[in-house]
């Protein structure tokens, strides 16, 4: 059975940064495009980055742009999400997904099959 699982959350000030990893096991995602989505309280679960499975076509949201950078090691198994000059309003838990044919948009949770259980990231102002 496929599993990801996240790591690398935490609190941070406003400026800072924090590296996400999401490790997958039970199954290689190499032909996979994988994702990032975060979800803030009471929010619903919305797209923040997309690496397709060979690393050459990235995809963000508008408000990460430029501070996000999604990455991945296919012999590894693993993603990351890079996150640069943080933002309060980026508190959310962040989800890896991953998926072999996923839509791409800001609410496209729904085509996504896999997803790790979470990791919290936070903050402060």
């Amino acid at each position: 059975q496929a599993h990801l699982v996240e790591s690398g959350g935490g609190l941070v000030q406003a400026g800072d940064s924090l590296r996400l990893s999401c490790a997958a096991s039970g199954r290689t995602f190499s032909s996979y495009t994988m994702g990032w989505f975060r979800q803030a309280p009471g929010g619903e679960r919305e797209f923040v980055a997309a690496i397709t499975w060979n690393g050459e076509n990235t995809y963000y949201a508008d408000s990460v742009k430029g501070r996000f950078t999604i990455s991945r090691d296919n012999a590894k198994n693993t993603q990351y999400l890079q996150m640069n000059s943080l933002k309060t309003e980026d508190t959310a838990v962040y989800y890896c997904a991953a998926d072999r044919y996923p839509e791409i948009s800001a609410d496209s949770a729904w085509s996504w099959g896999y997803w790790g259980q979470g990791t919290q990231v936070t903050v402060s102002s």
